[in-house]
Parts: C-alpha cells; structure tokens; sequence
C-alpha cells in the first residue's frame, strides 16, 4: 500500500482535483505539500486535527510539510460555514494567536532535518500594495466563479462585506506564493474549504500560463452520531481544547475514552495515526470495545501532550472506573500495551494517615473526607454521603455514621471517592 492509497484507506480523502496525478505525485516525488490554520484564537481545537493527522502520515511517508498559519487572513476571517461576520481582532491578538498556534502545530510536524516549513502569511501580505495585488492577482480571477461558492453563495441572503468577498483571493495567493518560494504543488484542508482550494490551484497555473501543476484535496468532516454536532465536542457541546490551561489533560484522554462506540473504527484509524492501518483496524474487530477506546485515547493523548502525561490519565482513569484489558491479552504496539496498571497507585493524588486512626472503632466516614481534603467540613461530607456521592473503592456509602476500619483496608491503602472527579489514595501509615 502506498501513501496515497493510505490516506485513502484511512479515510482522509474526499474532494482531489486529479487523483491520478496526486497518487503519482506522492509514490514518485518529494512533495510539498500546505495546509493553513487561521488563528482565530490562541488554541486550537479537537476539531482541528484531521488535516493536521493527514500532514503528520504524509511527512512519516518523507514528504515534506508546509504549516501556514494566516496572521494576514486571520485579521479578515474566512466566511466559510459562517451566517455573520466575525468579530474583528487586533493586530495584536492575532500575532500573539499566531505564535500559540505555531507552537501547538509543532508537537505533530516535526522540523528534523529541516524537512518542514513554518511559515505565516502575513509576511507576504504585510508589506504587499493594493493596487499591485488588484491588477496581478485579482484580474486573474471571476466574480461569476467566486458567487458560486458554497461560502460566498450561502451569504448573499444575509450580506457579506467586500473583505469577507476577498478571502479566496488571499487563500488562492497563499498558494500561488508557496508554489514559487518553496515548489509546494499540493494542498490540503477541510472539505469545506474546496472552493477556496480549487481557486488557488487555477491561480497558480493562470500566474505560471499553465506550465506548473498543482493539486488539492479535502479530508471529510467528522459528525458525531451521538450528537449530530461536528467532532470536537464534548458531550455538554463544549470545545475539546488541546492547550490544557483550556482542558485538562484527564479531561482530554476522558474526551477520547468516552467517544460513541460507533465512531471507533474511523477514529482509529485517523487519530491513533502512528499505528499500523491494519493493527487499528484489528483493534476496532477485537471484540473488546473499551480496548480499543483506551488505545484510542492514549494516542490520542501522547501525540498532543506527551507520553508521560497520556500514561498519567491512562491510570488514572484506570483507577477510577477500571481498566479494560489489565492483563493486556489484546496485542498492541502502542506504548499502551506495555503499561502496569499495577502501577497507577503511585501516580495517583494521596493522602498518609496514621494507621492508629483506624484502629478500634474506626474513623468517621464524614471526618475521613475532611482528613482527606475532599471536603471543607463534615456537615458538607454528611450531605455527600446521604447523596450516594461517595465511596470506597467503588463501594458507594449512604450511612454517614459509617466507620471506616483498619481490619477492613487491603494492602493498607483503598481509594476515597467524592463526587465523579474527586478522589485521593488513603494510605495507612
């Protein structure tokens, strides 16, 4: 299988100008190869990851990537899938939007070898006079094609500015300026952005009187069947950030962990993008569902926060609602497989309390919580535990007279839970 028949196995191939002449291109050139974000903020999100999945197997298969980020068109805002207008930004905002985007791209194109190109567009469109960039680059386009737009068309009703209307123009340019400064001949995006790619490939030909060939190609929008919203969202219909000051690490792997069972399949084989296409596919038939879930989830994960911290949510969700194949029977060559869940109480947040505690009688379950830093005081641990929001080691306690004894701690620790997220390791001393 070569790359080409890869990214169309993987399910990264919708819309391509000339697919013979793309396939023939990646088995038997050195391509480069574009894909812009426009810093509309200072992170992106779960939703932006399938171009970036696709740029990342390309440059495995030793084609070399070009990551735009648009500090020019992000000051305009692309129109696409938009009923209004975007609120303006500040210079200021964007380049400092910018620079958070080029550091979060970084983690999955790697510049080694210097085989990667970083670059924004405002550097050529900083300095580039009107009048210029009306008589080169806008008499090369038509204003009956670009009102056919799913993008402009779709705006007509409702008003769109000249600016707006002048997005292609800019994205088209990008195009033709990373052709002549660094021979880029493939472009890749959202299917969304098909209009605005297909305008760029037509202006790099008209610029170069049909000497130079250049291709583009869409990957397909993801929708959630569970929520019929497009994939990125949390259940609550909140962003999955990858800045984790924006969602937590846990948060991010639970994103992951708890998709619909549904979407596995595809989703292993775009976001678990550095195993073999025939292990995720194994791992999508394997018959254990939630396998294939916590595989997903750390790669997932790892590529966006390293493997030490998707190991850390790995055990720690582990902790809290099980592990799905402890003894690993499922084979895997993701870093997954060779974890110890054995391992997860000593990442985990806990708490040493004397042994004598629990001696006789036992200590109270509404003053253990306080002990244990779960609550601020008993009266709130009281209300917890008549709410069947606490228990130990997965045992829920109603009782909020209930004693906890040492003659019933294993190994001389358990694990105190408060609530769905809170919880710490009390371990006898």
């Amino acid at each position: 299988m070569n790359i080409y028949q890869e990214l169309k196995a993987r399910g990264f191939i919708y819309q391509e100008t000339d697919s013979a002449a793309i396939e023939k291109k990646l088995t038997t050139e050195k391509v480069v190869y574009y894909c812009g974000f426009d810093p509309t903020g200072d992170s992106l999100h779960v939703g932006h990851l399938l171009p970036v999945m696709a740029m990342r197997l390309l440059q495995k298969a030793g084609h070399i990537p070009t990551v735009l980020v648009g500090g020019a068109t992000g000051q305009i805002g692309d129109p696409t899938g938009r009923s209004t207008a975007r609120v303006m930004m500040t210079k200021e905002i964007v380049a400092n939007n910018v620079e958070c985007l080029k550091k979060q791209l970084s983690r999955y194109i790697t510049l080694e070898n210097g085989e990667a190109y970083f670059v924004n567009n405002n550097d050529w469109f900083g300095n580039l006079l009107l009048l210029d960039f009306l008589r080169d680059i806008g008499s090369r386009f038509s204003v009956n094609r670009m009102l056919a737009q799913k993008s402009v068309e779709s705006r007509l009703e409702n008003g769109l500015s000249f600016l707006e209307f002048s997005y292609s123009l800019l994205q088209g340019y990008d195009f033709y300026h990373l052709n002549k400064e660094y021979n880029c001949t493939l472009e890749i995006g959202g299917q969304d952005q098909w209009g605005n790619m297909v305008a760029g490939t037509e202006l790099v030909r008209r610029m170069w009187n049909e000497e130079r060939e250049v291709d583009c190609l869409t990957i397909p929008l993801l929708m959630n069947p569970a929520t019929g919203q497009k994939f990125g969202k949390s259940i609550g219909g909140a962003s999955v950030w990858l800045d984790p000051a924006k969602t937590p690490v846990f948060d991010y792997y639970q994103f992951w962990r708890n998709t619909d069972d549904s979407m596995v399949p595809d989703l292993l084989k775009k976001f678990a993008i550095d195993l073999p296409l025939e292990e995720a596919i194994a791992l999508a038939e394997c018959g254990n569902i939630n396998r294939a879930k916590e595989v997903l989830a750390y790669e997932a994960t790892k590529l966006t926060h390293g493997a030490d911290e998707a190991r850390k949510a790995y055990l720690a969700a582990g902790m809290r609602f099980g592990f799905a194949d402890p003894q690993h029977l499922i084979p895997t060559s993701s870093d997954v497989g060779k974890i110890d869940p054995a391992s997860a109480a000593a990442d985990l947040p806990s708490v040493e309390l004397p042994r004598a505690s629990f001696e006789n009688d036992g200590m109270a379950l509404p003053s253990l919580l306080v002990e244990a830093g779960l609550c601020k005081s008993t009266s709130e641990a009281r209300r917890l535990i008549q709410g069947n929001a606490v228990s130990i080691d997965d045992v829920k306690i109603s009782d909020f007279k209930h004693m906890v004894k040492a003659a019933d701690i294993q190994n001389g620790h358990f694990m105190l839970k408060s609530g769905k997220k809170n919880f710490k390791q009390i371990i006898l001393k």
